[in-house]
């Protein structure tokens, strides 16, 4: 075992681990993830609950009460889901103190079906934040056109969000004007801007997927050349969007009354080509400041084996323009790309919270007490 994830935190890279599930939580691993591998935060989707309700392990008592009490599918999937944040909420309390409550903290995700409703997202979005009850909690909402003035609307309120189904660098940049305009409206309604917090999940790995594949399509010695840059480049130029928006006087007026910048996190850093190295999208996107949200596999990867080598982010910004337009002269609309990967990632978590309905509402059905 190398000390990679150490020194991962030592460059400022936030690891949180992307996955939870009642057992994580019971058998005590999400508790060691935290004290042996540096682990200070836990993101959650639709699909990781999915895959973890399916998966039934620790859920049977609390089915059986839900069961009996004939509560709606869609109640009892938000009563599993929260309990499970809070009580991962309550592991991560300790980190949550020690850092002023930059980390320590559990992501929930509204429900999906929302994402191209405004009203509807910032009503979930709270209803989600009283459930939990827990002040290390983010509320997730996606970074579709309706979502950004919900993100307003939620920071507003001084309730902290992880915006996330972020693939383009204009709509990024549109999340942190989001943010910045939730901040001066809990300002300017006197709250505490030092207790909300943020994260932008900037999606790395799907970026290649959808490039490569139109990639090979061209099929040409150039375009083959360019496989497995993309994402990367992509993400390079978000951290420097992020420099950008955080260093201007805008921000300058906010930070003077404690307010927290809005982190960039790098989600979806599993590789999906076995061909690329299992920790490309952790140790070739360093730098201080930012958030890495691994599932187990690549955190174990990183753990075993990773080389960081220090910021890889800085110094490579006309580098990864480069890349992005080099793509773009192979006729490959990076605008086309990411509103395509938007849509997609809008549909996945539409289609696991759907399975999840269904295989909850047959547990229920199993687990209903027989009438008499």
């Amino acid at each position: 075992m190398t000390d990679a994830l150490k020194r991962l935190s030592e460059e400022g890279v936030a690891i949180w681990l992307d996955d939870l599930s009642r057992k994580r939580i019971t058998s005590g691993n999400l508790a060691e993830l935290i004290d042996q591998q540096h682990v200070v935060g836990v993101t959650t989707n639709p699909s990781i609950f999915q895959k973890a309700i399916a998966g039934g392990d620790g859920y049977e008592q609390q089915l059986t009460d839900l069961a009996a009490r004939k509560v709606t599918v869609e109640e009892a999937i938000r009563m599993i889901t929260t309990a499970d944040v809070r009580d991962a909420a309550d592991i991560l309390r300790p980190v949550f103190d020690a850092t002023q409550g930059q980390d320590g903290r559990v992501s929930i995700e509204v429900d999906p079906r929302l994402a191209h409703e405004t009203a509807a997202t910032i009503a979930e979005a709270k209803q989600l934040a009283w459930l939990v009850d827990r002040p290390n909690t983010l509320i997730k909402i996606p970074a579709t056109k309706a979502g950004l003035p919900a993100i307003t609307e939620v920071i507003g309120k001084g309730i902290s969000v992880n915006v996330t189904l972020i693939f383009s660098l204009e709509r990024y940049r549109e999340v942190m004007d989001a943010y910045l305009a939730g901040l001066e409206k809990a300002k300017a309604a006197g709250l505490d801007l030092s207790k909300i917090h943020s994260v932008a999940s900037f999606f790395v790995s799907r970026v290649d997927t959808e490039i490569d594949k139109r990639l090979d399509t061209v099929g040409t010695d150039e375009a083959k050349a360019l496989k497995g840059k993309a994402a990367l480049a992509n993400a390079r130029l978000a951290y420097e969007a992020f420099e950008e928006v955080f260093s201007s006087d805008r921000w300058a007026a906010l930070d003077k009354a404690q307010a927290n910048k809005q982190r960039p996190l790098w989600a979806s850093t599993g590789v999906k080509d076995p061909a690329y190295k299992d920790t490309l999208y952790v140790v070739d996107l360093v730098a201080p400041g930012t958030v890495n949200t691994m599932p187990e596999a690549t955190l174990d990867a990183t753990a075993d084996h990773g080389e960081v080598t220090g910021n890889t982010i800085a110094g490579t910004y006309d580098a990864a323009r480069a890349e992005i337009e080099a793509v773009e002269k192979l006729g490959i609309s990076y605008d086309d790309v990411v509103q395509v990967l938007e849509d997609e990632g809008v549909d996945k978590f539409e289609t696991s919270w759907n399975d999840l309905l269904k295989s909850t509402e047959a547990e229920l059905q199993r687990l209903a007490p027989s009438e008499g």
